[in-house]
């Protein structure tokens, strides 16, 4: 008897994880096949997409990249048809044929449809972590309450993930520790006084991982380490002092989990964002990636240190952003947001994100999120303030 094919939306099709998903799912057609696609600008690149996938529905952000792409698929003699706009999107995310949705649309804009995913009771693989540093407690909720199945993408949560027992009523009591490792990105040796001169080019140039340009910064930065230990609390039900972050230059070990037995379970890879997906998309099961295997006898060393708080100052807002009032944490990811946006315009030094994420969090009194509008609102206020702050901080 064959089994039925889980079809699947991509939300951020486009993007390094989203061409990466596509990747995968085109080495196993027997097993899935694609609903719908999302993106924001890249119009050729979708219509190269829904030219090999044939999806039903393709979304763009705006009504003229919209147009647009309606016009070259009407020319290529292509049927997909072509939506715009935010309720869409969150269309394609809660459609009821829809079996599986990968969450990869960067940040906090992948809100709204990961919550209509999680209400339809959908398979999410959330590659967007800023959507549950938004929304920590609201998010994991609606996932409780929708039914949803939340498997973790980014490569840290879904080592995690897989080195924990698959019944998660157990986690809180064999959880000692939760260790995150991070790479450090390109700028891990260098002398804190020397980082005003780093360019885009050189934040965006990470030594492991091929990703998009604003987590390419936040890796830089450590501020995507920072969101993970967020997004890490909310996942397994930890404490705040229950995690740990260790540097790791080689990126083999992805990230680890110590019990309370003291043992330590590690799940090792190389730096391939195909092998999460290909857990998400499977899961229980396993299925071919793509990825390169590990040779150990090619490995000269595997090291491990903690991180230096004056290069990464950043990283310690995770821990206080989870111990300050409800909302803290979407303050601090807005204002990252609009920081690193700064900064990649060139509007802003690379050494002064973590200014302009201090001085909004220093400004903006957050109240505690009841729903997605309030969340919203709280973001918008985060984002205006530290709009003001990187003028104040402007190159």
């Amino acid at each position: 008897m064959n089994t039925p094919k889980q079809r699947v939306t991509v939300l951020g099709s486009t993007g390094s994880v989203g061409v990466s998903t596509l990747d995968v799912i085109a080495r196993h057609p027997e097993r899935f096949e694609v609903f719908a696609l999302s993106a924001a600008t890249k119009v050729d690149e979708m219509l190269a997409q829904c030219a090999q996938f044939s999806p039903q529905f393709a979304v763009m952000a705006s009504a003229p990249h919209a147009a647009l792409l309606a016009e070259k698929l009407k020319q290529s003699n292509l049927k997909t048809r072509v939506l715009t706009g935010k309720d869409a999107i969150e269309k394609i995310a809660s459609h009821d044929e829809v079996d599986a949705v990968m969450a990869a649309i960067v940040g906090a804009a992948g809100l709204g449809p990961c919550l209509a995913a999680a209400r339809a009771g959908k398979r999410l693989l959330l590659a967007n972590k800023e959507a549950l540093v938004v929304s920590g407690e609201l998010f994991m909720r609606t996932v409780r309450e929708g039914g949803a199945t939340l498997l973790p993408i980014d490569s840290e949560h879904s080592a995690i993930f897989q080195s924990l027992p698959e019944d998660p009523s157990t986690w809180a009591r064999r959880i000692d520790k939760i260790i995150l490792t991070a790479s450090g990105g390109p700028f891990r040796t260098r002398a804190p006084d020397t980082l005003g001169t780093v360019t885009p080019e050189q934040a965006c140039a990470h030594p492991n991982w091929v990703m998009g340009r604003k987590i390419s910064v936040d890796s830089a930065t450590m501020m995507n380490k920072a969101l993970e230990v967020i997004e890490a609390r909310h996942l397994f039900g930890v404490s705040p002092e229950q995690i740990e972050v260790v540097i790791h230059p080689q990126s083999v070990v992805h990230s680890m989990v110590q019990f309370t037995d003291a043992s330590v379970i590690a799940q090792l890879g190389t730096p391939d964002m195909r092998v999460p997906i290909a857990v998400g998309l499977a899961w229980p099961e396993r299925i071919e990636s793509g990825a390169a295997r590990l040779d150990f006898r090619q490995m000269a060393s595997l090291t491990f240190d903690a991180p230096d708080a004056a290069l990464f100052p950043g990283l310690g807002l995770a821990w206080h952003a989870l111990r300050a009032a409800p909302g803290t944490t979407a303050v601090l990811n807005a204002a990252n947001e609009v920081a690193v946006e700064a900064f990649l315009d060139r509007r802003l030094r690379f050494d002064r994100i973590h200014a302009v994420n201090m001085e909004t969090l220093e400004t903006v009194a957050p109240s505690k999120p009841a729903s997605l509008a309030d969340l919203l609102a709280l973001d918008a206020s985060a984002r205006a303030a530290a709009n003001a702050a990187a003028l104040r901080f402007a190159a």
